[in-house]
């Protein structure tokens, strides 16, 4: 199976507007956070400024990483090279937030949805990234023939 980097673009584009929705929790009011804590079980949520700071900045960390994203897809010629290290950051990420989050004593079911949804997202780039690169290097021996 053959990828062209329109390919890949749509990938990173699904990828960065998936995260770019964390800009809407860096935004919501309090009591949709607490709301939505207590939906997920985290009941009681810890009211206190240091808590809304954490949940908010994370939150405007993961909606900036999307918008990066977001420009890269759109200018792949330019920074094709990136994806393939995004693609490892996000497999090592995967690792740390898991070692983090139960480290953290969250639900085995968090643990094992967000591992793999990170790990499974950056295996997927690793992939598509080296189909598209294999691609990309047929078309330029084809061309130097």
């Amino acid at each position: 199976m053959r990828l062209s980097l329109q390919n890949l673009r749509v990938i990173l584009k699904l990828v960065a507007a998936v995260t770019l929705l964390a800009f809407a929790a860096a935004v919501m009011p309090g009591r949709w956070i607490v709301e939505t804590a207590r939906w997920l079980g985290f009941d009681p949520f810890p009211e206190s400024p240091l808590t809304y700071y954490l949940a908010r900045n994370l939150s405007l960390m993961y909606g900036f990483i999307g918008a990066a994203i977001w420009y890269i897809a759109t200018q792949l010629e330019r920074y094709r090279d990136l994806v393939k290290p995004l693609a490892l950051a996000s497999i090592a990420f995967s690792i740390s937030q898991a070692a983090v989050n139960i480290q953290s004593g969250m639900p085995k079911w968090w643990v094992a949805t967000e591992f793999a949804a990170t790990l499974v997202g950056g295996i997927a780039l690793v992939v598509i990234d080296r189909i598209t690169v294999d691609r990309t290097s047929q078309d330029q021996a084809s061309l130097d023939e």
